[in-house]
């Protein structure tokens, strides 16, 4: 058994949520944010047989879409001036754990 953590954009979020009852797997929505643009996310707990998982991948792929934006990059110089230029990142897509799990047990 494996245990599949799926960190995707709230863009994206509910087309993932949908496929994957669509699917008929079981998974736990967590709302949480990332550290570098500080924006929201979703993350998936989803517990599934090792057949199973390129299943649950492909769902998530198919409805997690990676995107550009520009964000502002404030810069400190040698002299302590502050320079703001915009910089391009990639936003989007997902972030996927795969784990082993040892033991499960519903109560």
């Amino acid at each position: 058994m494996k245990l599949v953590l799926a960190v995707v954009s709230n863009d994206d979020a509910s087309k993932v949520q949908k496929g994957l009852v669509k699917e008929k797997f079981f998974a736990t929505r967590l709302a949480t944010k990332g550290n570098f643009l500080r924006e929201g996310n979703a993350t998936f707990i989803i517990g599934v047989n090792d057949e199973k998982v390129p299943e649950v991948l492909d769902v998530i792929e198919k409805h997690s879409k990676k995107r550009s934006k520009i964000v502002p990059n404030t810069i400190v110089n040698e002299f302590g001036a502050f320079s703001s230029l915009p910089i391009e990142v990639s936003i989007g897509g997902a972030t996927v754990f795969i784990l082993n799990v040892d033991q499960f047990i519903k109560l």
